[in-house]
């Protein structure tokens, strides 16, 4: 399979890494690359492209951060069955290569959603309250990391919806399925999810009492200790694949 591929051609401003990435993300979504398939080693893929090994490196460490690649330990890198809600997502903000753009989604994290958090505490109604405090029993009560991951997002997005601004709640809907294989990459890499769930308990509280400084306080700690764990778990994740 490793001789399929075109050479790549790089674009203007656009990392070759990211370049390799499409294309093998596109093989995947085509059929070209069938779910289950054992990927080709760093340096047939090199060689198909014509680009050089950390290249291709960089461009399966991007592919396993969205979940699409599986490393077994002493058999290579296998292709997942891709999620195809979340590709046009990843295309449209252009999240999906290399670790520049990552770390756009870490920053971006970082100032938004401490905010939306104080806004949500001087804002929400009740019945915001009650959304929010079902999701953060969700993340508790979680036995499989899919339906954690899930009430994970639906807390963040509940903080959102009780701000009562549409543009932050559209901003933070919007990047829902990179916030879950952000929260999914994380979790599968942790050793447990309790620290996570920690993490969110303080920020309701916040938001329970309308402490607004508290929730926003609360939730920069979180988003410190979110992205400390996406580091790890990328770290991890590289070092799998050089291995493999």
């Amino acid at each position: 399979m490793g001789d399929q591929f075109a050479r790549i051609e790089q674009a203007p401003r656009e990392p070759l890494s990211a370049e390799v990435a499409k294309a093998l993300l596109e093989a995947v979504f085509s059929g070209q690359i069938q779910p289950g398939t054992r990927m080709p080693s760093e340096r047939q893929l090199a060689e198909s492209f014509g680009v050089g090994r950390f290249v291709v490196r960089e461009a399966l460490k991007s592919l396993g951060l969205l979940g699409l690649l599986e490393v077994r330990q002493g058999d290579g890198t296998y292709v997942r069955p891709p999620d195809s809600s979340l590709l046009p997502r990843v295309v449209e903000w252009g999240l999906l290569v290399g670790e520049q753009r990552t770390s756009d989604l870490v920053e971006t994290r970082k100032h938004l959603e401490p905010v939306t958090a104080r806004l949500a505490a001087e804002r929400r109604t009740d019945a915001d309250l009650v959304t929010i405090r079902t999701h953060l029993d969700g993340m508790r009560d979680a036995h499989d990391t899919e339906s954690f991951v899930e009430s994970d997002v639906a807390f963040h997005l509940g903080i959102a919806a009780a701000t009562d601004n549409t543009v932050l709640s559209n901003m933070l809907t919007s990047i829902a399925s990179l916030l879950k294989v952000w929260i999914r990459n994380v979790v599968d890499a942790a050793e447990s999810r309790e620290p996570s769930y920690l993490e969110h308990v303080p920020v309701y509280e916040a938001i329970e009492v309308r402490d607004g400084d508290a929730a926003a306080a609360a939730m920069a700690a979180h988003m410190e200790g979110a992205t400390c764990r996406l580091n790890a778990a990328l770290a991890a994740h590289g070092k799998s694949l050089r291995e493999s």
